[in-house]
């Protein structure tokens, strides 16, 4: 099994560039975001969450709104580490089988991939950076939020040191800088193999 983490910051192209590696690589590509958010539809986990934030945290469906969880969960550290404990078990869950799997390639996607424990398995690192006022113009456009609340949500990303990847790419959002990203990006590396 071969595990592939690739990190960045909302809207950096990181999830683009992922899953089109997969594909390239004919592996499987796993949004770590997509399962936490999956993880708040979870009964055990939303009722988890209303217990310690209370229920304004629901929609008018009745499940979890996200941006106002975030509200929450963006205010103080502590608040986001519950968030992150449930959802990064139901997430352990969920890709067990996957990781398991000898003879896979796994393209990991996530913006906090160097705090969670998946990073010590990633046989190679890529990290993705792009301009942030561009980066910004596209997330607010594409989750329609506002800039305070992109703000928010940004301040509790992390700032990476690109000394720990092994691939480090600029992404100015052209389709001909992805492509050489896919390009060059090398053999894999194998457990036990020297960098």
């Amino acid at each position: 099994m071969a595990v592939i983490g690739v990190a960045g910051k909302s809207g950096s192209g990181k999830s683009t560039f992922a899953s089109l590696l997969a594909q390239k690589l004919n592996g499987i590509y796993v949004d770590m975001d997509k399962v936490c958010h999956e993880a708040l539809l979870d009964n055990s986990i939303s009722h988890t969450l209303c217990t310690k934030f209370g229920n304004g945290i629901l929609g008018s469906d009745g499940q979890i709104d996200r941006k106002k969880l975030g509200n929450i969960a963006f205010t103080h550290p502590s608040n986001m580490q519950v968030v992150t404990d449930l959802t990064y078990a139901y997430m352990d869950k969920k890709l067990e089988r996957l990781l398991n799997q000898k003879d896979a390639t796994i393209v990991l996607d996530a913006i906090l991939l160097p705090q969670t424990h998946y990073w010590d398995i990633c046989d190679s690192k890529v990290l993705v950076l792009s301009d942030d006022t561009k980066r910004k113009e596209k997330v607010m456009e594409r989750d329609h939020i506002s800039e305070e609340y992109f703000a928010k949500r940004d301040a509790n990303s992390i700032d990476y040191s690109s000394f720990y990847f092994d691939y480090v790419f600029f992404n100015d959002y052209q389709p001909e800088t992805l492509k050489r990203m896919l390009s060059s990006f090398g053999p894999l590396q194998k457990e036990g193999e020297e960098r």
